[in-house]
């Protein structure tokens, strides 16, 4: 068969130089710049567009893939101020996922407790 291993899809190649992420500064519109994810999809992409649309400072957040067999983000963001660079911006998404991550898990994983005890007993008084 005439395909790419698919550990190729999210793996780095290290050995070749690759790097996770790449920042370039747009010299044409200022505040701006384009992230370069590699070894991304859509739910990546989609992910960081909506949690920097919720932020006020951020004018512009798109992402384009560049082609379907090519596994990486393009992200593309504007800034409403010069005061605060994109880069400062999609750290601050970062920091604030991994926040809503961490309160998810946390909510899940009470939920499963609570789930558990009351059917546990329920089980038990069947037998």
């Amino acid at each position: 068969m005439n395909a790419p291993e698919r550990s190729a899809q999210f793996i780095l190649d290290e050995d070749s130089g690759e790097v996770k992420i790449v920042y370039a500064l747009d010299t044409k519109i200022s505040n701006a710049g384009t992230f370069t994810l590699n070894k991304e999809d859509h739910t990546v992409g989609n992910l960081f567009r909506m949690q920097l649309l919720r932020d006020p400072s951020v004018r512009f957040a798109g992402y384009m893939i560049p082609h379907p067999l090519i596994h990486r983000v393009e992200l593309r963001i504007q800034t409403s101020s010069s005061t605060v660079s994109p880069v400062e911006v999609l750290s601050s998404a970062i920091e604030d996922l991994g926040n809503e991550t961490d309160h998810l898990i946390a909510q899940a994983t009470e939920a499963i407790e609570i789930w558990r005890k009351e059917n546990d007993q329920g089980v038990m008084g069947q037998f």
